[in-house]
């Protein structure tokens, strides 16, 4: 919970009334939340939660079905389940649309199911859907090592596309390597807008910078290439060379997953559930889980993530 919009210190345990499941929802009891930049965005007041979702911070959960809303069938309460929701997973009770909410499989543990929904829902829908990734593109991922970032990457390679990335860290820059990305740039030692020129471009970006970013982005960019927008670290103005857009037929495109109606986190969850789920258990993708904080240390995990330490994901507990 917290007292107000700001920063970590904002952030305290406390209680509030136990959520219902209205129709076609699941009230889960939570075991795992995942820790994302879009919390630390709302926390600081930037990014409120959606009309009818929790005020709460927390965005994915795995745990235990306790109640059944009306309508409901496929599920049972103590089924074991993960998904996306639209606020409130740092909580002990969560409710969760039954069409978001996948069985979780034995193999998978709390703590790793927790850390997949919003990132391989994310790189899916901007990279599968939006961008409309092909066989044999080259991808440009900013921040390779986040949790979205390491989902793309794998998400790309799957997709049989060529990876570059942008990192900070010789850690990081391992890191993405070992999920397959082929070029991997350390934005504090060499300009990628250079480097990736250099070697031909790229079709499609995945950036959550903004306009920082924009016009670096553009040049990188190959005829008909795709940038997708997911986030806006480096701020929300830049200037647009119209002409480089019309010679080069080049599409820039906003994204963002939480407000997305409900049958499209729907779709999204299927492919994560069918698609994402079977290339992990037949190891041709993995959990990038990285640091696991019990809930009394939120504001730690916070902290570790605005200070850009994570490989992958960062997972509070609730058990």
């Amino acid at each position: 919970m917290q007292t107000q919009a700001g920063g970590i210190d904002t952030l305290y345990l406390g209680e509030t009334d136990k959520p219902s499941p209205g129709p076609g929802q699941l009230l889960v009891r939570v075991w795992a939340a995942g820790v994302n930049r879009a919390d630390v965005v709302q926390r600081e007041g930037k990014y409120p939660a959606p009309a009818g979702a929790s005020p709460l911070l927390g965005l994915e959960i795995s745990g235990e079905v306790a109640a059944l809303g009306a309508g409901v069938s496929g599920f049972a309460v103590g089924d074991a389940v993960f998904g996306l929701v639209g606020g409130g997973a740092y909580a002990e009770y969560a409710v969760l649309d039954a069409s978001c909410a996948c069985i979780k499989p034995d193999w998978l543990s709390h703590y790793e199911a927790a850390s997949l929904p919003e990132a391989w829902m994310t790189a899916w829908f901007n990279l599968v859907e939006h961008a409309m990734l092909k066989t044999d593109e080259r991808v440009l991922i900013h921040a390779g090592a986040s949790g979205v970032g390491a989902a793309a990457i794998q998400l790309a390679t799957l997709y049989g596309a060529e990876v570059v990335c942008t990192v900070g860290s010789k850690e990081k820059a391992d890191f993405c390597r070992r999920l397959g990305a082929q070029t991997v740039i350390n934005y504090r030692e060499e300009d990628f807008t250079e480097v990736i020129k250099a070697a031909g471009g790229v079709d499609i970006i995945l950036d959550c910078i903004g306009g920082a970013y924009l016009e670096r982005n553009l040049q990188c960019l190959r005829v008909d290439g795709r940038l997708v927008v997911i986030g806006l670290m480096g701020g929300t103005t830049a200037s647009l060379d119209m002409g480089r857009l019309l010679v080069k037929r080049l599409s820039v495109r906003g994204s963002t997953l939480r407000a997305q109606p409900e049958p499209v986190k729907a779709r999204l969850s299927a492919a994560l559930r069918d698609q994402v789920l079977s290339a992990i258990q037949a190891g041709r993708a993995q959990v990038t889980l990285d640091k696991i904080f019990p809930v009394a240390e939120v504001q730690m995990a916070h902290r570790y993530l605005e200070e850009n330490r994570n490989c992958g994901k960062i997972i509070v507990t609730l058990d």
